[in-house]
């Protein structure tokens, strides 16, 4: 089983789109869900996590703008994004990690139960 992302597409700065992340064979509630991209030469980078216990957390580019959502009963993660910008252009990957534990280790060391295999966001100006 695996994570299977789905919602991007080519926008024009300051457009929104909305990221899905569904999880067949997994209970997303379980798990830290994490959102990555990883721009063309550049190495990955975390985007938001959300812990077992609903607490989001964003780094510092996307803090405002992103919002990271769990819909338990659909058992799908998603990503807000709004006031996008040409420099959010990237493939956005989710992931799981963490099982059964408040923790999101698996933001900080890569160690995950599942990946996507992304899906593709390119802002223009």
């Amino acid at each position: 089983a695996q994570l299977v992302e789905s919602g991007g597409g080519s926008v024009q700065a300051g457009g929104s789109l909305r990221l899905s992340c569904a999880a067949p064979g997994y209970t997303l509630s379980q798990y830290c869900m994490s959102w990555f991209r990883q721009a063309p030469g550049k190495e990955r980078l975390g985007v938001a996590f959300i812990n077992t216990e609903g607490t989001p957390t964003y780094t510092d580019p996307v803090k405002g703008r992103f919002t990271i959502i769990r819909d338990n009963a659909k058992n799908t993660l998603y990503l807000q994004m709004n006031s996008l910008k040409p420099e959010d252009t990237a493939m956005y990957y989710c992931a799981a990690g963490d099982r059964g534990r408040p923790s999101c280790v698996s933001f900080l060391t890569g160690q995950f139960d599942a990946f996507g295999q992304g899906t593709q966001v390119t802002v223009s100006s």
